[in-house]
């Protein structure tokens, strides 16, 4: 992200200010909306809630005064305003992606559905794309990634995220010589498999969050999607199922972490090393575990007061979610270059499993609902076992057998809705990898 600022700042003077259209007004679009007309060199021109009075108080919310502000149902009338210098609100997510003055649309819904619908036609107009929607990126970015390369745009995840986050520090490690052993993220909710947007309503309502939002963190989904995310760009896997999750704490230059990541051989956790984790007693940061490769190195680490290794914990001790996306607006617009894209091929998925026993018949939900959680699985072990992709499971998806709490569902087991965009982007980006 180096020199980005002075980037920014040079297109500010020229008057050449990137007009950015963000999708979803929740707590993270309007966030988003404010930060983006705090940063020189870019501001959020357009932005689309389905509830069209969202996404106006995501404006106002950012200062934007009402004169400033026009409601926008058709594309003619949010060219015409944005070409007038005004601010755009919408209730028609379409609009953001097929308006002329858009250079980089921002997913911020956090839908898997809404994300298949979303990314194709933003790159398919020629616009950047930043996926703030890291559930629909871990199902189908390969496949979106392919697209944004023939279209000659941008595919990225965003900086703040914690797999924008950890990819910052990967790179950093390895672009210096260190051997990356383990990289991963901290958690700061007790994980509990079986709560539901019930269980959790009164803390969310205190938090000011969505219910089912923080049931996804509860429950581990959002971890495992990160995880997923983190695998898939760098080609690390998790050294089991759902991963370790080890306690550990920062101090003394995470020496914990050095630990008990080492091989079970070594007293560690570990089976294998270049493996994605999590840690609980980090959060809300992320790290990377590393080794030197030669004996000057080693020294040098110690010398440096970070321990005598072998291993040593490269810790970031925050991420700043949505505040740090204008950085990856910027570096897809000005440099032409992603935060974090799947190197190829899913590594890794994230696949359902069971928060509670149920019958055959029965209905399931999505993230952060009532029925199934998410678990990182290598995609080898998913594809052998049919274990169901999280992201494929909706309200339409119902049980054709009786199922456990706990357990990981196999595509025997469920009938998948086979209607939908992300559904039918998942069999195009299966038949490109596996034919």
């Amino acid at each position: 992200m180096l020199h980005i600022g002075e980037k920014l700042k040079a297109r500010q003077e020229q008057g050449k200010i990137i007009k950015v259209g963000v999708i979803g007004a929740g707590q993270m679009g309007k966030g988003m909306t404010a930060q983006l007309n705090l940063v020189e060199g870019m501001t959020a021109s357009i932005v689309a809630d389905h509830t069209m009075e969202k996404a106006v108080e995501a404006y106002r919310y950012a200062g934007v005064k009402d004169e400033d502000i026009t409601r926008a149902t058709a594309l003619a009338d949010a060219n015409r305003a944005m070409e007038q210098g005004k601010f755009v609100a919408t209730d028609n997510p379409d609009l953001v992606s097929d308006a002329n003055l858009t250079e980089c649309v921002v997913d911020c819904t956090g839908r898997p559905e809404s994300g298949a619908q979303i990314a194709p036609r933003a790159i398919k107009n020629g616009k950047h794309i930043v996926m703030m929607d890291v559930e629909a990126d871990v199902a189908i970015g390969p496949y979106l990634k392919k697209l944004a390369e023939k279209n000659n745009v941008v595919y990225t995840g965003t900086a703040g995220d914690e797999p924008g986050a950890v990819m910052e520090l990967y790179n950093f490690a390895t672009a210096i010589g260190l051997d990356v052993k383990v990289i991963g993220k901290g958690k700061n909710n007790k994980i509990d498999y079986a709560c539901n947007p019930d269980t959790v309503r009164e803390e969310a309502t205190r938090r000011k969050m969505s219910p089912h939002m923080l049931s996804s963190f509860k429950d581990g989904t959002k971890t495992m999607v990160e995880m997923t995310a983190m695998s898939n760009a760098t080609g690390y896997v998790p050294d089991v199922i759902g991963a370790h999750g080890p306690k550990a704490s920062p101090a003394d230059h995470c020496r914990e972490v050095n630990e008990v990541f080492r091989l079970k051989e070594d007293g560690g956790v570990l089976s294998r090393h270049y493996v994605v984790d999590y840690v609980d007693g980090l959060a809300p940061g992320v790290f990377v575990v590393v080794a030197a490769k030669i004996e000057e190195a080693a020294f040098e680490m110690d010398y440096l007061a970070m321990g005598p290794g072998p291993l040593w914990t490269l810790y970031r001790p925050y991420h700043l979610c949505n505040l740090e996306t204008p950085l990856t607006i910027a570096k897809a617009v000005i440099d032409h270059e992603p935060t974090i894209v799947p190197i190829d091929g899913c590594v890794s998925e994230c696949i359902a499993a069971a928060k509670k026993d149920m019958k055959a018949g029965e209905f399931l939900d999505g993230i952060g609902g009532y029925t199934t959680y998410g678990r990182i699985c290598e995609a080898k072990t998913a594809r052998e076992n049919k274990y169901v992709i999280y992201g494929l499971v909706n309200g339409k998806t119902k049980l054709k057998a009786d199922v456990k709490q706990g357990e990981l569902l196999t595509l025997d087991k469920v009938e998948l809705d086979t209607t939908t965009d992300l559904y039918k982007i998942r069999a195009e980006q299966d038949k490109m990898y596996w034919g």
